[in-house]
C-alpha cells in the first residue's frame, strides 16, 4: 500500500532538511568532479572561476535529481533504517514543496549552463538528470542492472564539467573521457560496500540490489575486485600517453593499488570491517586523483 507523508503541521523544514534532501556528500563529490574536469579543460588556473560557476550549476542539477529521487521512493526510504529519517519520509517536508524545491534546482543548473556554458553541456546535463530519475530510480525494483545503468550518470560530471570549458569539438576527448571512465569504475566498489553493508534494508524494501538478492553470497566482492582491477590500466593512460607525469602516475599506481587491496579483500571474505574499509578506501581514491590530474607539474593544465 503506497503512503504520503505529509508535512507535521504547525513545523517549519529546518535549513538543514532542505540540505539533505540534496544529499550533501554526493553533491559534494559531483562539483568537485565537474570543477576537476573544467579546469583540465580551460588549461589554466585562472580560469578556477569559470570552473566553481560550470560546477556550481553541474551540482545544482545532481542535486535536483537526488531530490526527485527522495520524492520517489520516499516510501521505500520509509522501510529502511538508514533512510526513515529523511525529511520526506519522516513528514518534515512535503512532497509538493520537495518538487518546488528539485525544480528550481534544476532550472537553475540547466539554464545557468545554457547561457553560460553552451546548449551541449545543458542539454546533456538535463539528459543525465532524466536518466537518473526516469531510468536509474525505478530501475531498483526490478533489476539488479540498476548499478550498472546508474553508473552512468554517476560518472557524467567531470565530462559536463570537460564539456563546458573546452574548445569547440574537444569536449568529448582527452581528459573528459578519461575521467568519466574513471569515475565509472570506480562507483562498483564503492557502492558494493555501500549495498552489502545495508543489504537488508535493501531487502526489506525490495530493492533488487546485487548484495540483497537471494543466493549472491559472494557476488558484491567479485564486482568490487573487478572493477577495482578495471580502474589501474584505465587511471594510468594520461601517463602512459604523456598526458600526465610521474607524479600523476607514481600516486595514481598507488591510489589504484589501494583501492584493488580494499576490493581483493572485500572479495576474499565479505564482512562489515572488509566494506567499511572498501568505502573508506573509495573516498579517499576519487578525491586523491582529481587532485593528482590537476596538479601533476607536467599536467601544467595544458588543453585537453
Amino acid at each position: 500500500m503506497r503512503t504520503h507523508a505529509v508535512a507535521r503541521v504547525g513545523e517549519r523544514p529546518a535549513l538543514a532538511d532542505w540540505i539533505e534532501l540534496t544529499k550533501p556528500r554526493i553533491s559534494s563529490f559531483v562539483v568537485l568532479a565537474a570543477f576537476a574536469g573544467a579546469l583540465l579543460a580551460a588549461g589554466s588556473l585562472t580560469a578556477w572561476p569559470q570552473a566553481i560557476a560550470a560546477a556550481v550549476l553541474i551540482g545544482c542539477v545532481a542535486a535536483a535529481s537526488s531530490v526527485l529521487n527522495q520524492v520517489l521512493e520516499r516510501d521505500t526510504d520509509a522501510l529502511m533504517n538508514r533512510t526513515k529519517d529523511r525529511p520526506l519520509p519522516a513528514g518534515r517536508l512535503s512532497v509538493g514543496a520537495a518538487v518546488t524545491f528539485a525544480a528550481a534546482l534544476g532550472v537553475l543548473g540547466v539554464a545557468g549552463l545554457a547561457v553560460g556554458f553552451g546548449l551541449m553541456p545543458a542539454l546533456l546535463a538535463l539528459s543525465t538528470l532524466c536518466v537518473y530519475v526516469l531510468v536509474y530510480t525505478p530501475l531498483k525494483m526490478h533489476s539488479a542492472l540498476n548499478t550498472l545503468v546508474g553508473a552512468v550518470p554517476g560518472a557524467m560530471p567531470p565530462l559536463l564539467g570537460h564539456l563546458a570549458l573546452a574548445p569547440a569539438g574537444h569536449g568529448f576527448t582527452g581528459w573528459g573521457i578519461v575521467l568519466f571512465a574513471i569515475v565509472f569504475a570506480w562507483q562498483f566498489p564503492h557502492f558494493m560496500a555501500i549495498a552489502w553493508l545495508y543489504r537488508e534494508d535493501y531487502s526489506r524494501a525490495g530493492m533488487r540490489m546485487i548484495p540483497a538478492l537471494e543466493g549472491s553470497r559472494g557476488m558484491a566482492g567479485h564486482q568490487a575486485l573487478l572493477y577495482g582491477l578495471a580502474i589501474l590500466p584505465v587511471s594510468l593512460i594520461p601517463y602512459l600517453d604523456g598526458r600526465a607525469g610521474a607524479v600523476y602516475g607514481l600516486g595514481t599506481l598507488v591510489l589504484g593499488l589501494v583501492y584493488l587491496g580494499a576490493s581483493a579483500a572485500f572479495a576474499r571474505r565479505e564482512s562489515r570491517g572488509r566494506a567499511r574499509a572498501l568505502l573508506l578506501a573509495s573516498l579517499v581514491y576519487l578525491p586523491g586523483i582529481l587532485c593528482l590530474a590537476v596538479f601533476d607539474p607536467i599536467v601544467g593544465l595544458a588543453a585537453a
